[in-house]
């Protein structure tokens, strides 16, 4: 979720995205609050940077593959969510409305795999590193400063 409203506008709080994701949850302690602002700030210097670091925030390739999946569907979920809270835009380039449109179709991917195999481990990294890249052009499309950057060049 993060990663989506920070694509859709940079300048997002943590604060908003605490209250989006913990709409209904009894109030937490400090600790664990300033961990998740941290996690959010660190997601938002990552997006931000031309280092190509920004990685989604998965299990270890060592966890169990349907609970890789399962967590990839719930990520393209909360990043969809994300995007749809902040973006207000309804003139998407054809690129961003395909990269969306590929990110619905991951959320309903199939976990009722009984034989993972090596074909199937593959096609998760495949996927997981186009998120990647597709995150990153969508924050390039959708973030005004970036926007403004990209005219103020040409």
């Amino acid at each position: 979720m993060a990663a989506g409203l920070l694509c859709a506008d940079e300048k997002t709080g943590s604060d908003y995205w605490l209250s989006e994701l913990l709409h209904n949850v009894p109030a937490m302690a400090d600790e664990q609050r300033l961990l998740l602002i941290r996690l959010f700030e660190e997601t938002r210097r990552l997006l931000a940077g031309d280092e190509f670091e920004f990685d989604l925030f998965l299990p270890d390739d060592d966890a169990p593959f349907v609970e890789q999946i399962e967590a990839l569907k719930s990520w393209c979920q909360g990043f969809l969510f994300g995007i749809g809270a902040k973006s207000s835009q309804s003139n998407y380039s054809r690129d961003a409305l395909d990269i969306l449109k590929d990110i619905t179709e991951f959320t309903k991917l199939d976990t009722n795999t009984e034989d993972e195999n090596e074909e199937d481990e593959i096609a998760l990294m495949e996927l997981t590193e186009y998120l990647r890249t597709a995150v990153l052009l969508l924050r390039d499309e959708l973030s005004p400063s970036t926007k403004m950057e990209q005219y103020e060049a040409e």
